[in-house]
């Protein structure tokens, strides 16, 4: 693992660390597999495609695989599953919303706390639950009874994040890693100040350190691990890769009366949700006007494409629907330092000032932005931008009205 002082460090001696990064992928990219800049409308793979639709060119057995895994994703868990002993929801689904299944969601967040230690390093607090909150138990069991998560006085940092949509996700996942270390290569060579670096989290199922690329923090590697994490930390089911539960509020001894011990899911179920959000179509491209048009010039002009980069492609993949398909998430996949934006929790490379770029495409199907939602508007959630997004910011702020009433209409248009 790398020490601890790297981690505010930019890609270039990220990089240069090679144990650090194990045996991830650094070997160059096809030609063509991201760019800042190519305009979604020159590759209209997914403009018929719903919210909550599968993805086009799939097989009929991978279209079975799509609708079990969203029957799994939707069905609630019960205490005889495994559920809990302390957990959010019941069910994946009852989060991920808007405006279908496997959406996003502006009233549901998670809360995560930690402190800081006379070392000034981050500490999750562990031992009393950090550091996400579980807010719900499932009661009576035995000589115990199982309530929610609180934070504790302890905490000096508390952070709430944001449901986030899942549409996509497959096509993400099957970006070949030595994609990502590219856009980080590229963006330290054209616009220094404003790069990026990928987080690098480890691969549970291969055993090997990999760039990550889901959640806020980009701490899950793969989308497989990323719905373990969510099965364990989300409804308390253990599974193969994620096999011990929760402490509640950091009191292991009350396992003792936990109903169901064990391994509460063989790893089928989370397969299951694996495959629903592989074959998940992206967001569909809502019709461009001609505001929309000016403004996706301007978004070029003033710099946000240097974080929220147009356009990724797939690698070689034995689906097809998979297979060398180009998509458009406006995002880089890399940590930037968002300054005061940042929530204060630490999470693999991703110390607290760091965020990953969060993903424009849906984003008008949002009510609250950011990742905590302290932005009710998009033209407020641009002006929120501290850190390293400081000058797109004050590029934006500059801009007559009709200009930025021009990037809010294209970011609508996303």
């Amino acid at each position: 693992m790398c020490h601890r002082s790297m981690r505010t460090l930019f890609l270039p001696a990220l990089l240069s660390a090679v144990g650090c990064v194990g045996t991830v992928d650094h070997s160059q990219p096809t030609a063509g597999a991201a760019s800042p800049d190519e305009d979604p409308t020159e590759t209209p793979t997914f403009l018929s495609a719903a919210f909550g639709d599968h993805l086009p060119g799939m097989t009929a057995d991978e279209i079975t695989r799509f609708n079990e895994g969203e029957t799994e994703f939707a069905t609630a868990e019960t205490v005889a599953d495994g559920l809990g002993p302390v957990f959010n929801d019941t069910a994946c689904g009852n989060c991920h919303t808007t405006p279908s299944v496997g959406g996003n969601s502006s009233s549901v967040f998670v809360t995560r706390f930690g402190t800081t230690t006379f070392e000034l390093e981050f500490d999750p607090l562990e031992r009393l639950g950090g550091s996400l909150i579980q807010v719900h138990g499932i009661g009576p069991a035995g000589n115990c009874n199982f309530v929610g998560e609180v934070v504790p006085p302890q905490a000096t940092i508390v952070a709430h994040r944001r449901t986030t949509a899942l549409f996509g996700l497959g096509l993400v996942d099957a970006v070949n890693e030595s994609t990502f270390f590219f856009v980080a290569d590229f963006e330290a060579a054209n616009f220094p100040d404003e790069a990026g670096f990928p987080n690098v989290g480890h691969d549970i199922k291969n055993n090997r350190d990999a760039a990550g690329r889901f959640g806020w923090k980009a701490q899950n590697p793969t989308l497989h691990q990323f719905a373990g994490d969510a099965y364990l930390n989300e409804m308390g089911i253990t599974n193969p890769e994620f096999p011990n539960e929760n402490c509640p509020q950091g009191n292991c001894a009350l396992l003792a009366c936990n109903p169901k011990p064990g391994l509460n899911d063989d790893g089928s179920g989370v397969t299951k949700f694996t495959d629903f959000m592989t074959f998940l179509a992206p967001p569909p491209v809502p019709s461009r006007t001609l505001a929309a048009a000016l403004g996706r010039a301007k978004f070029r002009e003033i710099g946000c494409n240097h974080c929220h980069w147009a356009s990724f492609k797939t690698g070689n993949n034995a689906s097809a629907a998979l297979n060398q398909v180009t998509f458009h998430p406006f995002s880089d996949f890399m940590l930037h330092d968002m300054g005061s934006l940042g929530d204060g929790i630490e999470q693999g490379l991703a110390t607290g000032g760091f965020i990953k770029t969060a993903p424009l495409w849906g984003v008008h199907t949002l009510t609250k932005f950011l990742h905590d939602g302290r932005a009710d508007s998009l033209e407020n959630a641009v002006l929120g931008h501290a850190g390293q997004a400081q000058g797109a910011r004050d590029r934006f702020a500059a801009l007559s009205d009709q200009d930025r009433a021009n990037i809010i209409a294209f970011l609508n248009s996303i």
